[in-house]
């Protein structure tokens, strides 16, 4: 199978679909793998270890479009990439459907088959390909929070952890997923105390259990989070319904309960956010205020650190892009009913109900004969 692996446009994302140690792993399986000329520079590889791996560098993202069967990325394609999609070709990213109707749209209407990590499952019914990115984002949404509480970054002025004789910053973590456990552990391990939500108690149990004595565990509700708001410095996002569009837990009357230059940090924002102010932002302009309220939005938190969340996502998503080049990707389906769950759209269809369900779109069970 020919393979491409294109330059990410989207902005400041620095990651790269697959590392050199990846690309030779697929050439070795007999495939051709071609790269875009400085497609991996943002994450530190270089053109000449793609070509030592086996690869063949392109000039162009159009070069790269053009000549694959199958299109390796890591965020969902963007506008001026949409036309270069073409009816029968796979792309093998992360798209984030339900929170992007454009792109929804634009795909439906290329005809090609789009496969989301977000959305494949294992044997064990979790997310696979994007538990790697949501440790590093539930890890870094610490790292910017404890930023922005800075006053020069428009902050309260707040230190996570305090000193002795003052209080530590008050976390409150919403959700305890992959995001808001690792979220939970980091600013634990800064010194902070924290507060972590969810829904169901088995998960609360596990937290208490296992979390370091700093974490505390809380029912998620309007009420309970209403109750923790005004005196939190530090409130992050982190609730996932895979595939779907993600609840709104802060509306908008809740931020003016929190005090001025407290910050917010919405994880879940390339699902549509957990928070009703919230909207996509950029790591170049990634702040934004709400009623004083300091508002991080950011699509794509771990591409600030594109060396690490490479590595990591490349880890996960090689032995499933293995088997859709080896078998090519029907059949590779009908081996692995979790890899199938990441078909989202096929020829024109919606194949994802949760999808076709956010837009009133048609919803076609996945075919694979």
């Amino acid at each position: 199978m020919k393979i491409g692996i294109p330059k990410e446009i989207k902005n400041n994302e620095n990651r790269v679909g697959a590392t050199p140690a990846g690309v030779k792993e697929l050439v070795g399986h007999g495939h051709e793998v071609y790269v875009q000329h400085t497609a991996g520079e943002g994450s530190g590889f270089a053109d000449e270890e793609y070509i030592a791996s086996g690869a063949t560098i392109l000039p162009t993202i159009e070069d790269v479009y053009n000549v694959a069967e199958m299109i390796i990325k890591v965020k969902e394609p963007i506008e001026p990439e949409y036309a270069l999609v073409r009816k029968g070709q796979v792309l093998f990213t992360y798209f984030h459907f339900a929170s992007d109707l454009p792109l929804t749209e634009a795909m439906i209407k290329s005809g090609a088959t789009c496969i989301a990590y977000e959305t494949v499952r294992d044997r064990q019914g979790t997310l696979p390909l994007l538990i790697p990115m949501s440790e590093v984002a539930g890890r870094m949404s610490i790292q910017e929070g404890a930023r922005f509480l800075e006053k020069p970054q428009g902050g309260r002025g707040v230190l996570l952890g305090g000193v002795p004789g003052v209080r530590p910053a008050k976390v409150l973590v919403l959700g305890a997923g992959v995001v808001g456990r690792n979220a939970a552990l980091m600013a634990a391990g800064l010194g902070a105390d924290v507060t972590i939500c969810d829904i169901s108690l088995p998960t609360l149990r596990h937290c208490a259990e296992t979390m370091p004595r700093n974490v505390k565990t809380l029912y998620s509700s309007r009420h309970n989070i209403e109750s923790e708001l005004p005196d939190t410095d530090l409130v992050i996002g982190s609730v996932l319904i895979p595939g779907a569009k993600a609840p709104h837990l802060i509306t908008r009357d809740m931020v003016g309960l929190m005090r001025r230059g407290s910050v917010m940090v919405d994880v879940a924002i390339d699902q549509g956010g957990c928070f009703e102010t919230s909207h996509p932002t950029t790591h170049s302009e990634p702040v934004y205020e709400v009623d004083g309220v300091v508002q991080y939005a950011v699509a794509n938190i771990p591409g600030a650190v594109p060396y690490t969340s490479t590595l990591a996502l490349t880890n996960a998503t090689l032995p499933y892009a293995l088997r859709l080049a080896d078998l090519g990707w029907k059949e590779a389906c009908r081996r692995d009913a979790g890899l199938a769950e990441g078909v989202n759209v096929v020829d024109g269809e919606v194949t994802f109900k949760a999808v076709a369900e956010a837009f009133g779109l048609n919803y076609t069970p996945l075919n694979l004969d």
